[in-house]
């Protein structure tokens, strides 16, 4: 896999645990049978895509964009779907999130 793609597959493992998360709320403990089956589609879906990316990508560094994504992107759909609050501290902590996985990309591997 080419590191291109690699990073590809990465964002868009940390794009499907945002969602993970989402659908974890709304399967509401498990209860709720369609979305608990959308949430271990998910979760096997980004398990993949992270698992392809970790054959090409540095683990440290790919573990921490991914976890970053999927931090930075639950707070943000916390906030759009399920009305948690927004305040400066949370917004700083996302910001240092973000800036933590751009010096990681940057950095030389």
């Amino acid at each position: 896999m080419s590191p291109t793609l690699a990073w590809t597959a990465l964002v868009a493992a940390g794009l499907l645990d945002v969602a993970w998360a989402v659908s974890m709320k709304y399967a509401d403990g498990y209860t709720r049978l369609g979305w608990s089956l959308l949430s271990l589609a998910l979760l096997a879906a980004f398990v993949f895509l992270l698992g392809r990316a970790l054959e090409t990508l540095p683990v440290g560094t790919a573990y921490a964009v991914w976890t970053g994504i999927g931090a930075a992107g639950t707070v943000l759909m916390g906030v759009v779907l399920f009305g948690e609050a927004l305040n400066a501290m949370r917004v700083l902590g996302v910001l240092l999130v973000l800036g933590g996985i751009v010096l990681l990309k940057a950095a030389p591997a």
